[in-house]
């Protein structure tokens, strides 16, 4: 909350035609840097362009792999202010944005975001930075690139700041499947609910093997140490706090308070009405935490005697 603005927000996603997939798997870390790259960019080009806004924007980017089917399915969502700051710090709301109802024309965005990213990946393959299967034809699937249109697409606009989070963090912390989805599991299959986009979503019930099941979720587990949601424009990380309390006081507004941290228990007991420390058992008393005991090598005396007097106040 005290990233954001008191200020329109739109929602826009960036894909990957499904053609890049055989790229995509071999290198993952790489195209996904690239993927964030040319969505800020053309965010950020058309922003800072005079005809549309002529600022800095905020932006929060959080990566996505996955379709409702479990499939591959690279894309990024991106959070963008519907104005920005100039050198000033002062507030100028998008030119456009009223007549067009969103926030830039896909005609606009979709060729600046291909083109860069496809000039980019170019360069990487020919730089060797970019394993090619040998059964990809890159000049003939870069040909193919270059003629679709990729997807491009831009929501309305969002509604309050505490609306904005809400759903920055559905998205920020999930993973490839919830398990409210999955229906069984068996010796054999997994059986789970998706919703169909093709068929005017309707809710439908796939069943795959169990081999299937985790060969298709372990393509959503990411580089070690990847960052999935990244931040640009007003919200980059350097003097990040100091720039949004210096637009606000150009808005004549007060500052964001120091963050506080709250304890996880108050807020799911404040959210969901869940008190997660008590006793799963009686249901009345309270757990409290003594001790964390890390598990070690048992097999000299001294280990021994450490591991001992730490089950002892772990008790």
């Amino acid at each position: 909350m005290n990233e954001l603005l008191p200020v329109k927000y739109f929602h826009v996603v960036f894909t990957l035609p499904h053609e890049l997939n055989v790229l995509v798997m071999g290198n993952r870390e790489a195209l996904f840097k690239l993927l964030f790259g040319s969505a800020s960019r053309c965010l950020l080009t058309l922003c800072h362009d005079p005809q549309w806004l002529g600022a800095t924007p905020s932006i929060t980017s959080v990566l996505h792999t996955w379709g409702q089917q479990l499939s591959f399915h690279p894309h990024v969502h991106c959070i963008v202010s519907g104005g920005g700051a100039d050198n000033n710090n002062r507030w100028h709301n998008l030119k456009k944005s009223v007549r067009y109802g969103y926030l830039f024309p896909y005609k606009v965005m979709e060729p600046l975001y291909k083109g860069y990213f496809l000039e980019r990946l170019n360069k990487l393959i020919g730089d060797g930075k970019i394993k090619v299967p040998e059964s990809c034809n890159w000049k003939q699937l870069k040909d193919i690139l270059y003629r679709k249109e990729w997807l491009v697409y831009a929501k309305q606009p969002m509604g309050s700041v505490s609306q904005v989070v809400e759903y920055l963090a559905r998205y920020a912390h999930k993973v490839a499947i919830s398990n409210y989805r999955i229906l069984e599991i068996t010796e054999n299959s997994v059986s789970f609910r998706y919703k169909d986009y093709a068929d005017h979503k309707r809710m439908k019930t796939m069943v795959l093997s169990l081999h299937e099941f985790v060969r298709r979720f372990e393509q959503h587990i990411l580089p070690k140490g990847f960052v999935k949601m990244r931040h640009y424009g007003i919200l980059g990380n350097y003097r990040r706090k100091q720039r949004v309390n210096a637009i606000l006081a150009v808005m004549q507004l007060p500052p964001h308070p120091p963050g506080v941290k709250i304890p996880y228990q108050i807020r799911m007991l404040e959210k969901y009405g869940v008190d997660v420390t008590l006793c799963p058992k009686c249901k009345t008393g309270h757990l409290l935490l003594v001790a964390v005991v890390f598990p070690m090598n048992r097999g000299s005396p001294k280990n021994l005697k450490n591991a001992n007097a730490d089950e002892t106040t772990k008790r």
